[in-house]
């Protein structure tokens, strides 16, 4: 302790930090095996009491990144890091302000959140509401846990453990971190597993309904469509298909390994090639079509495996394929035009939950994991980058004007990464979206350029001719700017996202040292107007930005060589419905999701009530 007294106080210490070697003429003492033992030992538990401040703050790294696409969510429940056996006094050392925050934020969570589990269901219950579609919901980022299923010795301790989304992931990052990364980070160069290790997306409801102890997901819908009928016990999914011919699928979690990106989500897994089955599947016994549920990064899975479906040498699904068997498709806090918070992430290892901590907390999280290790870990995932802004300066804005600035700001959204002064003539100035790409990309390594490169695509196709010509290229697939809807007349869009919340829209950086391995980082000790420790802040979610939300369902998808003259309806419905994981247990929200599965999606009228309309017009993207 005296050690980061002296760190942060300034206080000096007559004090050596170690032990001197003994003089030349010192006399020096046989010590007995047993007492030598003994010394070593209180050695030992002096350096462990010193570090475990350090190791406590870095510990809650695992809960800052849950934070990264949930801010505000019922957060962590405090109660569970007592019973937690590696650190039984954790709460004794997290200065005493931190703690009645986050008890006033679950507190405030609580109430929004703890209306009566089933009231959502039995009330639509007794308005004739019953299960008819079958539900097959897709869980957004972070969201599904992570076990490990490799068997060499430095894995078996961890055998069939999550990794992620588990007080087990706690543990193990805070106990052994170097392994942990080992095994969360993909090979960097295949993007597929690395030798010798092998985590698995876990299965069922239990993959995605918590994702630790107190931290809420989809539980919520799944209490609530129980309840008007639905019930994945009656039908069991595995390697033996005989016997099903008298059984019901009605609902269903696609849990998957969201580190993956998608083409190798299907290399690796067959990950669209059982989601077709399983869809199928229930299609036959039921004889109903599908309801589909994505929320956030599930949005953008969903709609890549409508263009992997129907493709030749994919999905072979033919032209017709989501018409015959999709009656729905709810986009919940869709990231269709991705997040732009994703982008500091992979830059430098940072967001807004990291650049606003105190001094004290970022000193413990930069010891036990610097940025440089948190910007190679979201590269080495390249599911993440899946969500890097798409549509570039036509949907985001240059340098001068952006869709979404305000009467009297007093600069742009435009200029995405702003530098507020520069000490190097190597600056590159401020950035738009485009040019923020190219940035990233020119300073980082060959392997992240090309997993991004043969992965995804960020542009606009401004053509008819563009836009077909995009669905032979699976890169294309993720980006509804670049490609269209699938020939489904008879498909249902039901867009739900939270607005009002203050979300991240672009950052202020400065330059770094010569010395770090990261050139730039958020200046965070830039707070000016709408500037918060270097962040900006405009409208949104909380989380997603209000154009990626919005713009699709506002406008994007009315466009015809985007989908229009193919789809039959498109309902969007924009209002206070909670943060960006927040929303999936408010109670009108569970509402929407029940009317659509039980056939009563006709009920709901679109109903907008930010600008989004307004915004979706100053978008340079036109109709041919």
């Amino acid at each position: 302790m005296s050690s980061l007294r002296r760190r942060f106080l300034g206080e000096s210490s007559a004090e050596p930090s170690r032990d001197v070697t003994p003089e030349k003429d010192e006399e020096v003492r046989l010590v007995p095996l047993s007492k030598l033992r003994n010394l070593t030992l209180k050695t030992h538990k002096r350096s462990k009491r010193r570090n475990v401040l350090i190791f406590a703050f870095g510990g809650l790294f695992g809960l800052f990144v849950a934070a990264y696409f949930a801010n505000q969510q019922d957060v962590v429940n405090l109660n569970g890091l007592i019973d937690m056996n590696f650190y039984e006094s954790l709460l004794d050392i997290i200065p005493s302000g931190i703690v009645k925050e986050a008890k006033d934020l679950q507190r405030h969570e609580r109430d929004a959140t703890n209306y009566d589990s089933f009231s959502v269901g039995l009330h639509l219950q007794s308005q004739g509401v019953r299960a008819l579609h079958p539900v097959i919901m897709v869980p957004g980022v972070i969201s599904t846990g992570l076990e490990s299923w490799g068997t060499e010795p430095g894995s078996r301790q961890y055998f069939r453990k999550r990794l992620w989304g588990s007080w087990s992931m706690m543990r193990a990052l805070i106990m052994d971190k170097a392994s942990w990364k080992r095994h969360v980070m993909l090979d960097k160069v295949t993007g597929l597993d690395p030798p010798h290790i092998k985590l698995r997306a876990a299965q069922g409801f239990d993959a995605a309904d918590f994702f630790i102890t107190g931290y809420w997901i989809w539980n919520k819908i799944l209490e609530n469509l129980a309840t008007i009928g639905y019930d994945p016990v009656r039908v069991r999914i595995t390697c033996c298909w005989e016997d099903t011919h008298d059984l019901k699928l009605n609902s269903f979690t696609a849990a998957y390994d969201w580190r993956l990106s998608y083409i190798n989500l299907e290399k690796r897994d067959r990950y669209f090639t059982r989601l077709k089955s399983y869809i199928e599947l229930a299609l036959a016994t039921s004889d109903t079509k599908v309801v589909l549920v994505s929320h956030s990064m599930g949005s953008q899975v969903l709609y890549f495996f409508f263009q992997w479906v129907e493709a030749e040498g994919h999905g072979n699904g033919g032209p017709d394929w989501v018409d015959k068997h999709v009656d729905s498709w709810i986009n919940i806090s869709g990231c269709m035009l991705g997040a732009l918070k994703g982008y500091p992430a992979v830059l430098s290892g940072e967001m807004k939950d990291t650049a606003q901590l105190n001094a004290f907390a970022v000193y413990g999280l930069e010891k036990f994991l610097a940025r440089e290790e948190r910007a190679e870990i979201f590269r080495a995932m390249p599911g993440i980058s899946s969500m890097l802004p798409i549509g570039g300066n036509a949907v985001w804005g240059n340098k001068t004007w952006a869709p979404d600035d305000l009467p009297g700001q007093a600069f742009s959204f435009g200029t995405f990464i702003n530098f507020k002064e520069s000490n190097s003539t190597q600056s590159p100035g401020n950035l738009t979206v485009e040019e923020s790409l190219k940035y990233l990309l020119t300073n980082s390594d060959s392997w992240y350029q090309d997993q991004i490169h043969n992965s995804y695509s960020h542009g606009v196709a401004h053509t008819t001719t563009e836009v077909e010509d995009n669905l032979k290229d699976p890169r294309k697939w993720i980006n509804p700017l670049e490609t269209r809807l699938p020939l489904a007349p008879h498909l249902k869009i039901y867009c739900f996202y939270g607005i009002g919340k203050a979300t991240e829209r672009s950052y202020y950086y400065r330059e770094e040292p010569q010395t770090s391995a990261l050139n730039v980082t958020i200046d965070t000790g830039f707070s000016k107007g709408e500037v918060d420790r270097g962040v900006v802040l405009a409208e949104g979610d909380g989380t997603v930005s209000l154009l990626s939300t919005g713009y699709m369902c506002a406008k994007g998808w009315q466009m015809k060589r985007h989908g229009s003259q193919y789809l039959i309806s498109k309902t969007a419905i924009d209002a206070a419905l909670g943060d960006h994981v927040d929303i999936l247990g408010r109670s009108s929200l569970n509402d929407l999701v029940l009317r659509v599965a039980g056939g009563k999606g006709d009920q709901i009228e679109e109903n907008f009530m930010s600008n989004i309309r307004e915004y979706a017009e100053k978008v340079k993207i036109y109709d041919d």
